[in-house]
């Protein structure tokens, strides 16, 4: 069972805020959706297949009791122009405004560079840079122009220094960080401010299904030797769909246990000592006399 409650927010700290989140009905997506209702955010999923957001409403609702009600869902391919207007209408037909939009939707495949053929790249890219695009072009012209505000939250993946057997995506998401930048320039004088949210890697429904020995060695990836809890993309979101929010404009806000600073095993090779832990340098008593004194 889920919580009725957020563990941080209050249940009003986003009351009245409606929101649409794209590839909402699985995953960091849904979770997000969870806790924007949580705190008071109607709240609308969007995506492709109508039986799983339909599905993930009703979890919504027997999870979070009378919260779950401000959850609802529309049908659409973000890839596509059409597809994209009819999720925003779908989601102002609901609430008669839309003050925020997250762009989760996303998705890659795994395979080497140079095996990546012109049609891989073309879906990667499509889903991930023009799925974003096709989105957030709808909301700012059938929304947030009208209403004189507006934010963007745009889902990109980390690290930062390359994605090994993701080239395609790792190429995408760059551009959606830069776009994001661009579209912060572009509609500061709409007050539509844009922001996008680096994920590392977290332990949801997809990374489940590799077996045990793959996420075990995800984690060693992460400097704080775990994976990522959904909730605290979650909390991310929701902090980003606050007033505070706006103040992040242009930015981008990593969240992946300080992974993108390090790609590899940790601790790394020859800094840990034969029992696995990292050596600490023994400091003199007058040493620490001193760094006493200059506190």
């Amino acid at each position: 069972m889920g919580e009725p409650a957020s563990r941080i927010f209050t249940q009003d700290a986003l009351a009245g805020v409606t929101v649409l989140i794209t590839g909402g009905g699985t995953g960091l997506g849904r979770e997000s959706a969870f806790e924007l209702a949580r705190c008071g955010a109607e709240v609308t999923i969007a995506g492709r297949r109508a039986e799983v957001l339909e599905a993930a409403v009703a979890r919504g609702r027997e999870e979070l009791g009378e919260a779950g009600e401000r959850i609802g869902w529309v049908s659409g391919d973000v890839r596509e122009p059409d597809g994209a207007e009819r999720l925003v209408q779908g989601a102002l037909g609901r609430h008669g405004r839309l003050d925020v939009l997250v762009n989760n939707a996303g998705g890659q495949f795994f395979s080497p560079a140079e095996l990546i053929a012109s049609k891989g790249w073309r879906a990667v890219w499509r889903l991930n840079v023009g799925g974003m695009l096709n989105m957030s072009e709808a909301a700012h012209r059938l929304a947030f122009v009208q209403a004189g505000a507006g934010r963007v939250i745009n889902v990109t993946l980390s690290p930062h220094h390359g994605m090994p057997g993701m080239a395609h995506s790792g190429a995408a998401r760059a551009t959606v960080e830069a776009l994001t930048r661009e579209l912060a320039t572009r509609w500061a004088s709409s007050n539509v401010a844009v922001v996008a949210v680096a994920a590392g890697h977290f332990a949801t429904e997809v990374t489940a299904k590799y077996p045990e020995s793959v996420r075990a060695g995800a984690s060693r990836t992460v400097p704080i030797q775990r994976l990522g809890e959904p909730i605290e993309h979650a909390w991310l979101i929701a902090m980003l769909c606050s007033p505070l929010g706006a103040a992040f404009n242009g930015s981008t806000v990593t969240l992946d246990g300080a992974r993108d600073n390090w790609f590899g095993p940790w601790p790394p090779p020859g800094l840990a000592d034969e029992a696995g832990e990292v050596p600490v340098e023994e400091r003199g008593g007058a040493q620490r006399a001193t760094e006493t004194g200059l506190r």
